[in-house]
């Protein structure tokens, strides 16, 4: 896509409103949790903005949803969040903006190779990969201070005695709410394929 295309009026439009929605499921998340941590519906219009505009939306919707998250802890709506930026402030804000700018950005690169040859199985891929790419990083940032995630979960009050650090983060930490957020992407891809088609159509007049 070249520059002129993507600052269409039409493309501004879209994400405009994947932006919107983004900002609003990020917000609206911080009051459905399983667990200590929230599960992300706000991954749905991230994958959308990547298939149907490109990476470039794709990161700068990744990169908004990293924000919302960092601004959300400082507001008091992500407690488990705050107490992370409170302790390592540079480490924490990196994680947040890296996962999410990732899974745009992923998603929205396999999206565009499986599509040549299948497009309805590209948007599964894309929708399946958002949540592995998120919950992913996190793991991995998890562990690199996995001292102050451990410190953090005792805080909130989670029983990790005697309890290895991976396991903390891995099955308490991340859980079932990475099947939820997965599951979730799953069954909205087909609505996903169907937008994603009508779209492309439109853009083709």
């Amino acid at each position: 896509m070249n520059e002129k295309r993507f600052f269409s009026t039409k493309n501004i439009t879209y994400l405009a409103v994947l932006l919107a929605l983004v900002i609003l499921f990020q917000v609206l998340s911080g009051f459905m949790k399983i667990g200590t941590t929230t599960f992300c519906l706000v991954l749905i219009p991230i994958v959308l903005g990547g298939v149907m505009l490109g990476v470039r939306a794709g990161a700068f919707l990744g990169f908004a949803f990293g924000v919302v998250v960092i601004v959300d802890a400082l507001c008091g709506l992500d407690p488990f969040t705050l107490y992370m930026l409170n302790d390592s402030p540079v480490f924490a804000v990196l994680l947040c903006l890296v996962k999410g700018v990732a899974a745009g950005v992923v998603p929205a690169l396999l999206y565009k190779a499986v599509a040549k040859k299948n497009e309805r199985a590209a948007v599964f891929v894309a929708a399946a990969l958002a949540p592995i790419v998120n919950t992913g990083i996190f793991i991995v940032g998890a562990l690199m201070m996995s001292g102050l995630f451990m410190e953090t979960m005792a805080a909130f009050g989670v029983e990790i005695s005697g309890l290895s650090p991976f396991y903390v983060i891995v099955v308490i930490g991340v859980g079932i709410n990475f099947f939820v957020e997965l599951a979730l992407n799953l069954v909205l891809a087909p609505t996903m394929h169907t937008v994603v088609k009508v779209v492309s159509r439109r853009n083709s007049k």
